[in-house]
């Protein structure tokens, strides 16, 4: 159960109702998730929801990167509804279900291309060092471009405040389903999931 109410449409004043309309109009098709919170601020909810649009639907980068680094952000954070949402996503755009139980059990995939290799480990490093390293960057950019890299960052970013606002109003799942990822614990108390680099791969 969330820890906030939510706006309904029978409930809704002009302006959410306005942005209610836009969303559920619009690529996502419906309501769910962090905009159902944002809502309580009708200007947040607007630009919220056409940054993620942007960020999603609109950038040079391939479904199948956004969604990878989508997955990657969700597991790093325990973001069930992310998960849920995100890994049908990264499936229809290409990733291999092995990839995502291994990402989800937080073992280390065994990718069919570099590029998600690039991926994967660009947002393994950033979300969980805060940096990325030179030569993984120079990699970056060769493969997607200064504005590709500019906008894989963004996407983590912006799946990150997606993953905070989901776990801090604990905002339930959608259609009722089963939450899809452990929580690690860390003396007793929730932790951020730690993802394998790379490198351990051929590691026992």
């Amino acid at each position: 159960m969330s820890r906030i109410p939510f706006p309904s449409p029978d409930t809704m004043n002009e302006a959410q109702r306005s942005v209610y309309e836009r969303i559920v109009s619009g690529p996502r098709g419906r309501l769910v998730g962090p905009l159902r919170a944002a809502l309580h601020n009708p200007e947040l909810a607007e630009r919220w929801q056409a940054f993620g649009a942007l960020l999603r639907f609109g950038t040079s980068l391939p479904p199948r990167v956004s969604e990878l680094a989508i997955v990657v952000t969700a597991r790093r954070w325990n973001s069930q509804i992310e998960w849920h949402i995100h890994a049908q996503a990264a499936l229809d755009a290409g990733i291999d279900a092995r990839v995502l139980d291994a990402i989800r059990e937080r073992r280390v995939p065994e990718f069919e291309t570099a590029a998600d290799e690039i991926v994967y480990e660009y947002t393994r490093q950033l979300q969980e060092t805060s940096r990325v390293e030179s030569a993984l960057h120079a990699k970056a950019v060769g493969q997607w471009g200064v504005a590709g890299v500019v906008e894989l960052t963004a996407v983590i970013g912006y799946y990150t405040l997606v993953s905070m606002t989901l776990n801090a109003h604990e905002i339930p799942m959608p259609d009722e389903a089963p939450e899809p990822l452990d929580v690690p614990l860390e003396s007793g108390q929730p932790s951020l999931s730690t993802l394998p680099t790379i490198a351990n791969r051929d590691k026992p």
